[in-house]
């Protein structure tokens, strides 16, 4: 099996602890000590090699995918020499080495998946994620391929209501999978451009739109105001903290893997 280098660093296990954290995720399922995810047609695995990834398949279609769904896109030596000026992130990236927080690598699943997250906790959301998978998604050896808008313009309202989702939320998905976006044009524009543009679309507010640049961009300033579990984060670290949004100003240029130090470490903590 081919083994992929990751940028240095890299620790595989808290790269992937998130597919673990909330419940399983059948469009990136762990089993075995390993990720399984579909990418076009074919079922691809991802597992630890020593200091690399071992995926099968590996080929120009899968290593885009792979490499943005474990972090690979980071500037984690960076962000590492920046940290050494808080004492707070000094010592999350030395108790996190190596983590690189893993990335959407579809841009749609990625609107859906944070539509699905909206006001409930993630283990709601994994699991009404999940149902739509299965009854809308297709199976590819043991790993699950998301639906497509395309298959998703053809579900009814009473669908997706069946499968958990809120009243609104169920309109908004179906509203967003026939939205003619052109994500690709998306993807060149900057921050501010990115998030007017999304919060135009029903049910897409500032929270979703940020996690959008924070977790399939990966723009390295994306800070998700009014992540309740950022909030907490944010909190318990910097206890003296009066005002989220202000504080971001402090991480910069480094607030996306703030945001995501701060909530592992509070998840993880010791």
């Amino acid at each position: 099996m081919p083994v992929l280098r990751p940028p240095k660093p890299f620790d595989f296990d808290l790269t992937t602890e998130r597919f673990r954290a909330f419940g399983p995720d059948l469009a990136n399922l762990w089993e075995d000590g390993a990720i399984h995810r579909v990418v076009g047609a074919r079922e691809v695995r991802m597992e630890p090699a020593g200091k690399g990834v071992r995926v099968e398949p590996l080929d120009d279609e899968t290593r885009p995918v792979v490499g943005k769904l474990l972090g690979f896109e980071f500037d984690l030596a960076g962000f590492y020499e920046w940290a050494q000026g808080d004492s707070v992130l000094k010592e999350l990236t030395t108790r996190l080495a190596g983590f690189r927080p893993p990335l959407a690598p579809d841009p749609f699943e990625t609107l859906v998946t944070s539509i699905t997250a909206q006001q409930v906790s993630l283990f709601a959301a994994f699991a009404i994620r999940n149902r739509l998978i299965e009854r809308f998604g297709r199976r590819v050896g043991r790993g699950w391929s998301f639906p497509t808008a395309k298959r998703l313009r053809r579900a009814r309202h009473d669908d997706l209501l069946a499968l958990g989702f809120s009243n609104r939320k169920a309109e908004y998905v179906l509203g967003l999978a026939r939205e003619p976006l052109d994500f690709a044009a998306l993807a060149s524009l900057p921050d501010a451009e990115v998030k007017a543009q999304l919060v135009s679309l029903r049910g897409i507010g500032e929270w979703t739109a940020e996690w959008f640049l924070a977790r399939h961009l990966a723009r390295p300033r994306a800070w998700p105001i009014g992540d309740v579990a950022l909030d907490k984060a944010v909190r318990a670290f910097y206890p003296k903290t009066h005002d989220v949004r202000a504080i971001g100003e402090r991480f910069d240029p480094f607030q996306n893997l703030t945001a995501h130090y701060l909530l592992t470490g509070a998840r993880l903590a010791p």
